[in-house]
Order: structure tokens, then sequence, then C-alpha cells
């Protein structure tokens, strides 16, 4: 038997610490080593995640899609 498990500190820890404010370019920094656990899928947008982007961090949440794919491209990201 397999369990895959699925990591949530790229959505729920900061929704629920930082209030939605981790910026992009503070979670790109520990992308490779999440990438490298062998997750089964890490989760990386919930339903605050677009709203916040745009609304506080000035960020675009498709971009944000993006560059974490690319810096953790062996796990699949969901929401």
């Amino acid at each position: 038997m397999t369990i895959a498990i699925t990591d949530v500190v790229l959505r729920d820890a900061h929704q629920s610490l930082f209030a939605t404010r981790l910026r992009l370019d503070d979670m790109l920094p520990i992308a490779a080593q999440l990438d490298d656990v062998g997750y089964g899928s890490l989760e990386c947008w919930g339903g605050a995640t677009f709203d916040a982007c745009i609304r506080f961090l000035g960020e675009d949440p498709w971009l944000r899609l993006r560059e974490l794919k690319k810096a953790m491209p062996k796990t699949p990201l969901q929401m």
C-alpha cells in the first residue's frame, strides 16, 4: 500500500499565520526542498489566493502558479 501525502504549507500555513500575505519571493527559496520531499501533491492555491495576490500583494496570481510549478516540477500542485 502506498500513502500519498498532500502538504499545505504554501496555502494554509501562510493563510492562517500571515493573512494570505506571503509573497511569491518568500515561497520560492523553499520550493526546491519541498519538491525533493516526494509529497503526493502540494496545495498552493485557496479561495483567498487570487484576491490577496491582486488586492494586497500586487502580484499576478497566474504568474505565481507558473513560477511555483517551474520551481517544483516533480510535485503535482493542487487547489
